[in-house]
């Protein structure tokens, strides 16, 4: 079946999609995006991903020619269209064409650019990833300053995705530059002590997970310990247990950090759970 996307209102197959190569979200990557996982055909968060955006635009000083029910709209058509059961749905807002290259914002008259399309993932809740846990290791954070604005700038990510995958594991954590670790490639780190789940505290340095949200205030209702600080790879390494959070992967367990296990070296109770209350109470307040 042919996907079909959405290209400022209209939809589209996904071959006659086109935007202009004078748009700034492809000349300066100066855009921002939401990814909204879909399960049972329903949205997941989608209010928290939609505050999530006006907050990424309000920091660039840009705006989205849709407003958020339009959004609703589009998210729940694409769902129909493309028959998406499980998946996830990506949307892009771009500053737009001002008609040429230049390093000065156009004036804010100008329309942004919106697109949005489907990735069908028919295992996504139950990913057999799950079951064993990621191995993951360690690279400096040399992304800019503001990641916690979700942009399209995400060259260096892919980088450390490459990075894993040469060494042979699943993801990589970035390191600061006093040795801690700021956050996954695409997910933010947690390491779990007793009680305690440990992550880092929100600042610039991460982005500000629309998942790790809900799952911190999951874990607090589940009479688990909060902690919001830095923690290092050797600390780690010494955890009860470590996992990620992201809207593509819900909860994952990490299993191994830079080839040193962490607890038993296998997904541990706490992530385990953790990611059945997510998936149980997301389910219950899709829409």
């Amino acid at each position: 079946m042919t996907r079909t996307v959405c290209v400022n209102g209209d939809y589209l197959p996904e071959g006659e999609a086109k935007v202009s190569v004078f748009d700034r979200g492809f000349l300066m990557a100066d855009a921002v995006y939401e990814v909204t996982s879909v399960l049972d055909g329903r949205l997941i968060d989608f209010d928290g991903h939609m505050r999530r955006l006006e907050r990424s635009l309000a920091e660039l000083e840009m705006t989205c020619p849709m407003s958020a029910t339009e959004l609703l709209t589009m998210h729940r058509e694409l769902v129909r269209l493309n028959r998406i059961d499980q998946g996830m749905i990506y949307l892009q807002v771009t500053r737009g064409n001002p008609g040429d290259r230049s390093f000065l914002f156009p004036d804010a008259s100008l329309p942004g650019t919106v697109v949005a399309f489907t990735q069908d993932i028919p295992n996504l809740a139950d990913a057999p990833a799950a079951k064993t846990g990621f191995k993951v290791i360690t690279i400096p954070d040399l992304r800019w300053a503001r990641v916690d604005i979700k942009t399209v700038q995400l060259l260096y990510p892919s980088m450390g995705k490459m990075a894993a995958k040469q060494a042979g594991v699943d993801d990589s954590w970035f390191t600061d530059a006093a040795g801690a670790v700021t956050e996954g490639t695409s997910n933010n780190a947690y390491i779990v002590k007793g009680n305690r789940i440990i992550t880092r505290a929100l600042g610039t340095d991460i982005l500000h997970g629309i998942t790790r949200a809900a799952v911190l205030r999951f874990a607090a209702e589940a009479q688990f310990e909060i902690e919001e600080r830095a923690f290092t790879p050797a600390e780690a390494q010494g955890a009860d247990e470590a996992f990620s959070t992201a809207a593509s992967i819900f909860v994952m367990p990490v299993v191994e950090v830079d080839g040193k296990p962490v607890g038993t070296g296998k997904p541990g109770p706490v992530a385990t759970r953790l990611r059945e209350i997510y998936l149980d109470e997301m389910r219950k307040a899709a829409i």
